[in-house]
């Protein structure tokens, strides 16, 4: 897997190059401290990671993004930025990742192992095959809401029905898109795009509503950072 990066302070290229560089099997194309050299860099050479700051001159992120998004090989993007207020937009133009400096080790190393774990195409992966009652049904990836352990099994929830699952939690999440889902909990995925209300809960944590379903869906301890972080709260 191929990235590059963009950011215009020299430190912040240093700091994810080592992360990159010591705890991934990502290679490193290139840095860029200027947007326009790296989008016509991403025209002519096979780039499939893009880490990007928004506070760009000439060409900030959002609009970089953008057109990225209407190239016919689109590399996953990965936002790194001082702003939490632009992480919505980030997902509307389906980001990887939005990371908010300064981040942690554990923060950065984490979305490593997810991209090595996810190929460009299948993080686009429109489709899923589930069994339910001994038929196989395709779905798309965005009716899904939520995925639970629930008494040692797996399911999977859409808007009307649930699926059981063979797998782990943990293989079933690897092969959802990162842009749209995020394992709030032990035993939850949720679909990001589905929230419609974060209400604050017990010792600091919350519990989500989603559109069109009455279920609630926690958020752990472990991983009320790492969502905050998401969300841009």
């Amino acid at each position: 897997m191929n990235c590059i990066i963009i950011d215009d302070e020299h430190p912040s290229i240093h700091e994810l190059s080592y992360f990159i560089e010591h705890f991934s099997s990502i290679r490193i194309l290139e840095k860029f401290d200027d947007s326009i050299k790296a989008l016509e860099f991403v025209q002519k050479n096979d780039v499939d990671v893009i880490f990007l700051d928004i506070n760009m001159p000439r060409l900030d992120g959002m609009a970089f993004s953008r057109i990225i998004n209407t190239l016919k090989s689109k590399p996953l993007l990965v936002f790194i930025s001082a702003y939490s207020e632009y992480a919505i937009e980030a997902f509307e133009v389906a980001a990887f990742d939005y990371i908010l400096k300064p981040y942690s080790e554990n923060r950065i190393t984490d979305t490593l192992k997810r991209l090595e774990n996810c190929t460009a195409a299948k993080c686009s992966s429109g489709k899923m095959t589930l069994w339910k009652s001994d038929k196989l049904f395709v779905l798309n990836i965005q009716d899904i809401y939520y995925c639970e352990v629930r008494e040692h099994e797996v399911y999977v929830h859409t808007k009307d029905d649930q699926y059981k699952l063979t797998s782990s939690i943990s293989e079933f999440y690897k092969k959802l898109p990162p842009s749209s889902f995020f394992r709030c909990h032990r035993s939850y995925i949720v679909n990001i795009d589905k929230i419609t209300e974060i209400i604050p809960w017990f010792n600091n944590t919350f519990m989500l509503k989603l559109q069109d379903i009455r279920t609630e869906i926690p958020v752990s301890r472990q991983n009320i950072q790492t969502f905050k972080q998401l969300m841009g709260i």
